[in-house]
């Protein structure tokens, strides 16, 4: 137990842009480790790219055909011997709260690993995880590693503005993802939950490029303003729809669909003002939840809103999507459409939240075959409730 806490002392106090040079010290010190590397996941997870201070960096590794990209996927330690010598290679997942963030990858002397020795190297992946995203306020190191290219200022606005792309707790998973990933304009997600509830929101606003992004911008900030006033989620609709009417006068809006989650009841509340579509696995059964459109925010001045209510039970998979997901688009004219879109909820059911997005957006690229004029988002949200819920 001492070696570990003097190697979590060393990380916490180390400088933002020398975590990793920092735990590589600590872990040689304390377990003999020969090499320490981290790799994380780029904004398209599609790689997994090196941070490396001390040397030059290395490739980019993939998350499907190599050992960190299965650690990834599977989330659990594995071990990889090394070809010549005794020494073994041990991958740990660094993740916060369910956002995967990369792999962290310690090299260990075939006698010092054991069962324990891997337990606190687990441990020191997700202090690492934590520390990193404290230590994004004060460096660009971690968030320059992410891009395999270069982003559009757009979609550096959009991904700033974002909570996270995972959050798992006791009573919901939720994974989301944006494309194209390193261009994208007007779709957004957000997200905030406390002991009661869950408040979830699903932004796409109208346009492209930094005019998109501004005013997706504030429509999540007037909507972030409002649900931290206490207000309820017809109301917290209604004010993010007057802060954009004063805005664009009309001229702009910008289609969101709102639901507030009570945890211990599994009731939902929600307000459909716009394009975005909710979508439900329930067993075997894929179908669309119908809910009563209302205006997008913004198009009107002082629109009224009205929230209705349904019900999640647990094991019930909501799949969101914008319409750069719905209305792709083949090669041939045929949009991805409703059918295409259940098979691809199918499909996935037996991938956790955070990596259907991913799953999902691959079949819609492989769909339309050819490179998007649109954004697309996809958030999944799995419900598991509590042990006093009612079922159905």
């Amino acid at each position: 137990m001492t070696l570990l806490a003097d190697v979590e002392r060393a990380v916490r106090a180390a400088a933002p842009h020398a975590l990793v040079d920092t735990l590589r010290t600590a872990l040689t010190d304390a377990y003999g480790a020969a090499s320490v590397r981290l790799h994380l996941a780029d904004y398209g997870l599609t790689v997994l790219r090196p941070v490396d201070t001390v040397t030059h960096p290395g490739e980019a590794l993939s998350l499907h055909n190599s050992p960190e990209g299965r650690a990834f996927g599977s989330q659990e330690p594995r071990e990889h011997q090394v070809r010549h010598g005794d020494a073994v290679d041990h991958h740990l997942p660094v993740t916060v709260r369910g956002e995967r963030l990369g792999i962290l990858t310690v090299r260990l002397p075939g006698d010092r690993s054991t069962p324990a020795a891997v337990a606190d190297l687990t441990q020191v992946a997700e202090l690492l995880g934590h520390e990193m995203l404290v230590a994004e306020r004060d460096t660009d190191l971690y968030q320059r590693v992410r891009r395999a290219s270069r982003l559009t200022l757009a979609a550096e606005m959009q991904w700033d503005l974002l909570p996270a792309r995972a959050c798992t707790a006791r009573e919901y998973a939720i994974g989301a993802q944006l494309e194209p990933a390193y261009a994208i304009h007007g779709d957004n997600f957000d997200w905030a939950a406390d002991a009661d509830e869950l408040t979830l929101a699903v932004t796409n606003g109208m346009g492209e490029g930094i005019h998109a992004s501004l005013l997706t911008n504030l429509a999540v900030n007037a909507l972030r303003n409002a649900r931290r006033a206490g207000i309820a989620l017809a109301d917290q609709a209604a004010l993010a729809d007057q802060a954009l009417y004063e805005q664009h006068r009309g001229a702009a809006y910008v289609s969101t669909l709102l639901l507030r989650f009570e945890l211990a009841t599994g009731r939902v509340e929600a307000v459909d003002a716009g394009s975005p579509q909710l979508w439900r696995r329930r067993g075997k059964t894929v179908e669309r939840v119908a809910l009563d459109p209302q205006l997008p925010l913004g198009m009107f001045e002082e629109s009224d809103y009205t929230a209705q209510t349904f019900q999640v039970l647990p094991g019930d998979r909501l799949i969101f999507v914008s319409d750069g997901v719905y209305a792709a688009v083949s090669p041939q004219g045929e949009a991805f459409g409703d059918r295409a879109l259940a098979r691809a909820i199918g499909s996935t059911s037996l991938l956790p939240a955070a990596m259907v997005p991913r799953a999902m957006l691959g079949e819609l690229a492989a769909y339309r075959d050819a490179e998007s004029t649109d954004d697309a988002l996809v958030l999944c949200l799995d419900w598991f409730g509590r042990a006093d819920e009612p079922v159905a």
